[in-house]
């Protein structure tokens, strides 16, 4: 038997699988979008709170603060737009991790 032939199994249950998997280009990209999102957002909180506590630890000058807190509000915005571009909600976000809970904490 040669691979590729009608009689080849691998072929075969390619071809099954095919049949049963229904490929949606938007719900994949709309998953992938949620998952990049995901990543982006837990960063964005570490950063805020890695910010918050150099703050309150005296570590920045007022000058870095106006900063931090005016991209930080830059970042979020951005968030916005695109959850809402891809119809995704903040809790949309955030992954069920099973026993060990929430990925992002709740807000």
């Amino acid at each position: 038997m040669v691979a590729g032939t009608p009689d080849d199994p691998q072929a075969a249950a390619v071809r099954r699988l095919g049949q049963r998997v229904d490929v949606d280009r938007d719900g994949i990209e709309r998953g992938l979008g949620g998952l990049v999102l995901t990543i982006i957002e837990l960063l964005r909180q570490l950063m805020e709170r890695q910010a918050l506590r150099r703050i309150d630890e005296g570590d920045l000058t007022e000058e870095q603060i106006e900063r931090v807190g005016a991209t930080l509000m830059a970042l979020e915005e951005q968030m916005t737009e695109l959850r809402e571009h891809f119809g995704l909600s903040p809790e949309d976000l955030n992954l069920d991790l099973g026993p060990l809970g929430p990925l992002l904490p709740r807000q």
